[in-house]
């Protein structure tokens, strides 16, 4: 398959076609503009190559006219085919071998005055070209309909009030932006009125819709279902989600596999071999047919496209699931991990306190006393007050007055109740209010007091996500048998989290370099972790293991940059399907590159004894195009691979 389709004008800028096409959504208006004139070009040059043959046939006494018609179409295609050949010559590249034995190949067509294959060639090469980059499955539209979500109009909110339409690329953070229900959202930002079911599927690949509230976090391209929503954009463009599974697929075509770089290494090598091998069938037989054949059938087009073919396609599936590779080495990594070093905090379990059980000690009802300790919860930033203030609607609040907060200790105020005192055991001795025996509990506990009396008390702790134990599960029966969690808690909370989900190993109170030395000592043992996290305190351990994972959702920045690859809906069974996806690459790969060498080292065998007839060159050049198109449809099958997740009760 020839280059010829994506050269900028003048060569200078030489831009292979088979990478580019399969972002041929994405594709410049000069690479545009010049794969429109190679295909002009080659239909003319097929009309006067039928012209030609016709003539021939018609009037066999007058060849003369049927030679200029034929050598006229070859010399139309001829240019584009030359250039490339010579800049291949001059930069040169694995997809360089192509353009170099088509090029000899016409030069010897030309030579031996075969002018029918002389022209026959390029023209077979240019359709090959159209049909490879009508047959990526998926890979274009996915990129096209990921363009178009990116691009929307957004209802921007002034600062007088007014609200005007504005293109979203203008957005910048901080603009305050008004979603209504069928909208899509502008940008990543954050909810700061209104709630509403948003459908994030093209992002985050979760069917449920999701369920925002103030404070939410969401993102640009979801579409809002029901309600109205007034959001704050924090990420625009490149920078938002969005942008950044754009960018990584757009980047997918440039990471080099190792069968790749192997390729690379021996392409002249390979070159030289072709060309003895087109020599000595030339020798035995002085055929000519023979020797074109032989060249057009060494082109190693479909073995030269079977890694960035099966790269693009499992990158692009992958986004498709909600998750983001950085590049095809990492996507290659997951199928051979062998152990788990994964966090705590934010990871395994949601990152923020919430009401685990209630104790009461009077008659009062349990309502009221929610209500109470929401209240005062509300007029403080401590974070065990912040998680007692979402117990109940903020419309459900208690007015309060005199409001006294005691630093470290709790909060006191005045309500229609009597004076209400909601903290830790010390502040209700502070008050000399008779405590009951505290409960044996491993995270915080609020006690709640109404005139003097102690009520209840409220045990808080850090929620473990539904999906943590089949998660870890799964990740077993895929061979990471070996799983550790690291958690900056004590001792205790890490072991009760690590025998509730199925974990052997624990290493608590961990910083952020005893994280980085328990992933190190992993691959000094030899094993090749998998480090899951999503904090500040991660991003060291994620940089040194075989593959870092970030979750996206509430992960940092720092952590995001550090990783490999970004989970964007933060559901931990994400993990089991990454590595499906990079097995099924893998298996994918192993075909393509059996179908890519098989199939050359077939057409060169049958056109070295002379199988293909007196048209050779012609036969070898569809053959060709046939095994590129099988590496494509191969690779697109990868596309159709859809991994639904079963919904978990929160």
């Amino acid at each position: 398959m020839s280059a010829t389709a994506h050269h900028s004008h003048g060569g200078h800028s030489h831009s292979h076609h088979h990478g580019n096409v399969l972002n041929a959504g994405l594709l410049t208006a000069n690479e545009k503009q010049s794969a429109a004139v190679q295909l002009t070009l080659a239909m003319i040059a097929f009309c006067l190559l039928v012209l030609g043959t016709g003539w021939r046939w018609l009037f066999p006494d007058e060849t003369g006219v049927s030679q200029l018609l034929l050598a006229a179409a070859s010399l139309i295609v001829a240019i584009p085919v030359l250039r490339s050949g010579w800049h291949s010559l001059r930069h040169p590249s694995l997809h360089g071998i192509t353009d170099q034995l088509i090029a000899l190949a016409m030069l010897a067509a030309w030579a031996t005055g075969d002018l029918l294959t002389a022209a026959l060639l390029p023209i077979i090469m240019i359709f090959g070209h159209v049909l490879e980059e009508r047959s990526v499955i998926g890979s274009k539209e996915a990129m096209e309909a990921l363009a178009r979500l990116t691009r929307s109009q957004a209802r921007l909110i002034t600062p007088d009030g007014k609200i005007v339409e504005v293109d979203n690329v203008t957005l910048r953070p901080g603009d305050l932006v008004e979603v209504r229900a069928g909208d899509r959202v502008p940008a990543d930002g954050r909810v700061s009125e209104g709630q509403a079911s948003l459908d994030t599927s093209s992002i985050t690949g979760e069917s449920v819709p999701a369920e925002v509230v103030l404070g939410t976090d969401v993102f640009g391209g979801a579409i809002n279902l029901d309600g109205l929503l007034r959001i704050e954009v924090t990420k625009t463009r490149e920078e938002s989600t969005l942008g950044k599974i754009i960018a990584l697929m757009q980047r997918a075509e440039n990471s080099k596999p190792p069968i790749t770089r192997l390729l690379e290494r021996y392409a002249q090598q390979y070159l030289a071999l072709v060309l003895t091998i087109a020599a000595i069938a030339w020798f035995v037989t002085y055929d000519d047919q023979i020797m074109l054949a032989v060249l057009v059938a060494s082109c190693p087009c479909a073995l030269v496209l079977s890694a960035p073919a099966t790269a693009i396609a499992g990158i692009a599936v992958a986004a498709r699931h909600g998750i983001l590779i950085r590049s095809s080495a990492f996507l290659e990594e997951l199928a051979d991990l062998t152990s788990l070093v994964i966090d705590k905090t934010g990871t395994l379990t949601f990152g923020r306190l919430r009401l685990q059980e209630m104790q009461t000690t009077g008659q009062i009802d349990q309502e009221v006393i929610l209500a109470l300790a929401a209240s005062l919860g509300g007029a403080s930033s401590h974070p065990v007050s912040r998680a007692l203030a979402l117990l109940v609607a903020r419309d459900a609040y208690y007015p309060l007055t005199n409001i006294r907060e005691l630093q470290g200790l709790g909060v006191v105020a005045g309500t229609e109740r009597g004076e209400v005192a909601v903290g830790r055991p010390e502040l209700f001795e502070r008050f000399s209010v008779i405590v009951p025996h505290a409960p044996q509990h491993d995270g915080p506990i609020a006690g709640v007091s109404i005139d003097g009396e102690f009520v209840a008390w409220l045990l808080l702790s850090d929620t473990t996500k539904p999906e943590a134990a089949a998660a870890m599960a799964e990740l077993r029966e895929l061979g990471l048998n070996r799983q550790l969690l690291l958690t900056g808690d004590r001792q205790s909370v890490g072991r009760a989290l690590a025998h509730e989900i199925g974990i052997e190993e624990v290493a608590a109170q961990a910083l952020p370099e005893d994280k980085l030395k328990r992933v190190l000592s992993e691959t000094r043992s030899g094993f090749r972790p998998l480090v899951v996290g999503d904090g500040i305190n991660d991003s060291l351990a994620l940089k040194a293991g075989a593959v870092g994972v970030a979750m996206g959702a509430g992960g940092t920045d720092i952590a995001l940059a550090s990783s490999d690859i970004i989970l964007v809906g933060s559901d931990l069974r994400r993990l089991g399907t990454c590595i499906r996806i990079s097995r099924r690459c893998r298996r994918t790969l192993k075909t393509n590159v059996f179908i890519g060498l098989g199939w050359t080292v077939g057409i060169v065998t049958l056109a070295g004894f002379g199988f293909l007839g007196v048209a050779g060159a012609v036969v070898a050049a569809i053959l060709h195009n046939i095994s590129t198109l099988l590496v494509l449809a191969n690779a697109g099958r990868l596309m159709r691979y859809d991994e639904p997740l079963a919904v978990h009760d929160t």
